[in-house]
């Protein structure tokens, strides 16, 4: 949109109380989007394997799209729960069609949405800089890290397990953090979020 940009200062758009009909429509919209992205991720995911047959671990730098929910809907409605929620959805939309992953996936999506919501939290959802958004990115990665360590990979030596970890959280940072504030601008500017707390701000306008 003419004339707007992306609230995303430190203090811009602090949550406010209460979810909103709005808020928990984007959020469910979001959800299934990327469940459906979930599942065709796997499919690629799975296809890269041959490509890093020399280092195994480096495939987890395309992790990170399965932690966008986690960080691209707290970023647009600023709600506790947002990251969980979205997450969970979106879990669930992948298993139903058929992720490799099957119930699981909703295990690992409620770790990786709790994972982000620990880091907004403790900001009481009040602070949107790219420090703090890469850091809910990077605990969501370490929280399905984690998850996966334990149940898919408890064979694997740790200092594999420790250049899974480093992938991973790369992957978070760029796909995740970078790729979620991506998305929300456009939206915004598109004025998709119009009316949302992450969605665009009269540009000058003092940010708080």
């Amino acid at each position: 949109m003419s004339g707007s940009s992306f609230a995303s200062g430190p203090s811009a758009g602090g949550a406010s109380p209460g979810w909103r009909t709005r808020d928990i429509v984007i959020t469910a919209i979001i959800g299934v989007a990327f469940g459906v992205v979930f599942w065709a991720w796997s499919v690629v995911y799975g296809a890269a394997e041959p490509i890093f047959a020399a280092a195994p671990w480096a495939r987890d730098v395309l992790y990170g799209v399965w932690l966008i929910p986690a960080v691209l809907a707290p970023v647009i409605v600023r709600k506790p729960g947002a990251a969980l929620f979205a997450e969970l959805v979106a879990a669930g939309v992948s298993a139903y069609l058929g992720s490799q992953w099957g119930v699981d996936a909703l295990l690992s999506g409620a770790l990786q949405g709790l994972g982000a919501e620990v880091v907004f939290e403790a900001t009481r959802y009040r602070n949107w800089s790219f420090p703090t958004i890469a850091g809910a990115a990077v605990l969501s990665a370490v929280a399905a890290w984690g998850h996966d360590w334990l149940l898919y990979y408890s064979d694997v030596s740790t200092d594999i397990q420790v250049l899974r970890g480093i992938a991973m959280a790369v992957s978070a940072v760029i796909f995740v953090a970078g790729g979620s504030m991506l998305l929300a601008r456009s939206l915004g500017q598109a004025g998709v979020l119009d009316g949302f707390p992450g969605g665009p701000v009269p540009r000058g306008a003092r940010a708080g």
